[in-house]
């Protein structure tokens, strides 16, 4: 596993205070944003998603300005312990969520993990019931291709990350949020996969996390709903 992949995954025993760091870093910032806006949240994809330089550097004709308040090693657990901090405090009028990643990846029980997920989505439905929520599929991976990483460490990682899992808890996702309110189920992962069904290797650095052009391609598909 590369240093940039273990930065990002629970493995870095310094990743508690970076996420502290960080939720003290939104808790501030979110006194200053505009309401009614679009947020980004989920876990380590969703928090290195470029999604501001794409903003301040291509001309999107975006009707909302996009804040990104997705935070790195999280699962549905922790998005709901600091749901205020990453949604309701922002009061956006579309949310994208992509979350639960982690919960496959680290092996949280399917039970568990769907009872978060929808506690989540029904705490922001009662508390903002205006917003329209945009639920993500997760994307592939690619545990396939050499990226220089440790045998050990890329086994470790990969151990519960297929895409069959993914593309099972993506149809129980979808599932899930059928039939709630103000809420949709988005593929955007569209242009990712390879002839076999795996994540691009020339899109990813170590088979689960997307470079800028790997989200070049998502933020292209997510532009219909983003208008």
């Amino acid at each position: 596993m590369t240093e940039n992949t273990k930065a990002l995954t629970n493995l870095d025993p310094k990743i508690t205070t970076f996420q502290n760091q960080l939720y003290a870093k939104y808790d501030l910032t979110n006194q200053t944003v505009t309401p009614g806006q679009t947020v980004f949240v989920g876990s380590s994809l969703m928090e290195i998603f470029p999604i501001e330089r794409f903003q301040a550097e291509q001309e999107l004709n975006l009707t909302q300005h996009i804040y990104n308040r997705g935070v790195r090693a999280t699962t549905t657990a922790d998005l709901l312990a600091h749901l205020t901090t990453q949604v309701l405090a922002l009061k956006p009028s579309r949310l994208f969520i992509n979350i639960g990643s982690n919960d496959l990846g680290f092996n949280v029980p399917e039970a568990t993990f769907f009872a978060n997920y929808t506690t989540i989505l029904t705490r922001i439905h009662a508390e903002l019931p205006d917003t329209q929520i945009f639920v993500m599929a997760f994307y592939p991976i690619n545990a396939v291709a050499d990226f220089g990483e440790d045998p050990h460490e890329h086994q470790q990682f990969f151990e519960f990350r297929s895409n069959d899992r993914i593309d099972a808890a993506n149809q129980k996702v979808q599932q899930l949020v059928t039939g709630l309110p103000n809420v949709t189920f988005i593929d955007a992962s569209d242009g990712l996969r390879d002839k076999i069904g795996n994540l691009r290797q020339e899109l990813t650095f170590d088979g689960a996390h997307l470079l800028p052009d790997g989200y070049q391609i998502i933020l292209n598909n997510l532009m219909p709903y983003l208008q």
